[in-house]
């Protein structure tokens, strides 16, 4: 049996996705529902045979569709979201953040309890083959207990996205929560941990700066330091820059515990690094234990065909095989609801954070900030 997909939106995400369910073992993309006409032109040119539906409800009412993807821009992800609950009981994975606004968790939340197929959220970020790694060294305990954990993105600006949506905050929810909710993710994955208390501070400062959209300037953050305190004792800190596109690698994650130091790297972007350096960068796991002290190095090449498919690290690809075992195979959903609301939570809370100058408190529970 083939398992047949239906896509709501596909601009460059949505593509990726495309492209990395045409590499799965029995999978194919049949419907898709993009109004944009140049976006349905790229599309045809990955799936010639595609049919396009001229709505939701239309994708929605199709009967040779097995499973659903929601890749529209950030804003659109939880009414459509809802509307694909109350109409269907496909399996579905929804693209981050699942929310942008704190008055719609509530409403997600309630409506994906009743779902029965799995409901995935795509944090892609867990699934990157040296991030992978550095979470499998963290769950073994080869540094210790982890007492400290960062992540460091340097980065090109945002890109062009259709409509320009992606440079206004009442669109994506705010840079910490449309770029950064996969780091808030994983910093609650290795600490096993509610976050109790978010400090942030960032600002305006390189990029958009010219730009106007209706006469209205950008108002996204370019660049932040996020603080996070969690209940268990841990501290983690993010440190942002999209400025930085020059950097050797894109994300470097780092686990300090009482033993030993864990670290990952994870180069950018294939098609952005500059080739006149020659080859990109191999990601990196670095272990630099305490006594003997030195680090140990082991690289963690990916697979090409994973590369070419997308722009993040092959992770794109793990995400799906994940969501079709948990459909085909009846396997546990490893990314749910709760991970990617609670995940937006910690991004507003830091949004709100550098609005106020304060720190924000977080409920025991994860799911709400004064």
């Amino acid at each position: 049996m083939t398992l047949g997909y239906g896509i709501i939106g596909c601009g460059m995400m949505g593509q990726e996705h495309i492209r990395n369910i045409q590499l799965l073992p029995q999978a194919s993309v049949r419907a898709v529902y993009e109004p944009d006409p140049e976006m349905q032109q790229r599309i045809l040119a990955l799936v010639p045979e595609v049919r396009f539906e001229p709505s939701i409800e239309t994708l929605l009412a199709a009967p040779d569709l097995d499973a659903l993807v929601i890749a529209s821009p950030n804003f659109m992800h939880a009414e459509q979201l809802l509307a694909v609950l109350a109409q269907t009981d496909l399996p579905v994975l929804v693209e981050k953040p699942l929310v942008t606004c704190r008055d719609d968790i509530e409403r997600i939340r309630q409506a994906a309890a009743g779902h029965r197929a799995p409901l995935w959220v795509a944090m892609e970020y867990r699934y990157m083959p040296p991030v992978a790694a550095l979470l499998g060294q963290i769950r073994s305990g080869a540094h210790g207990v982890t007492r400290q954990f960062s992540v460091r993105e340097h980065r090109f600006p945002f890109l062009t996205k259709v409509g320009d949506w992606n440079r206004f905050n009442k669109n994506t929810g705010g840079t910490l929560v449309e770029k950064c909710c996969h780091f808030f993710d994983l910093m609650r994955l290795q600490s096993q941990s509610e976050a109790i208390r978010v400090f942030a501070s960032g600002g305006i400062d390189v990029n958009h700066l010219d730009e106007r959209y209706d006469g209205q300037a950008p108002d996204i953050l370019d660049n932040a330091y996020v603080i996070v305190d969690f209940a268990n004792g841990q501290r983690a800190l993010l440190e942002l820059c999209m400025f930085a596109e020059g950097s050797r690698y894109q994300e470097e994650l780092c686990a300090l515990g009482e033993r030993g130091k864990l670290e990952a790297s994870v180069p950018g972007p294939g098609r952005f690094w500059n080739t006149e350096l020659g080859p990109a960068p191999t990601p990196q796991l670095v272990f630099s234990p305490r006594q003997p002290s030195g680090p140990v190095i082991t690289s963690i090449p990916v697979d090409p065909t994973l590369l070419a498919a997308g722009d993040h690290n092959g992770s794109t690809y793990y995400q799906h095989l994940g969501f079709y075992r948990a459909i085909t195979d009846g396997q546990a959903v490893e990314v749910s609801v709760a991970d990617g609301l609670k995940a937006v939570v910690l991004g507003l809370a830091a949004q709100q954070s550098i609005a106020t100058g304060l720190a924000v408190a977080i409920s025991n529970d994860g799911w709400h900030f004064e």
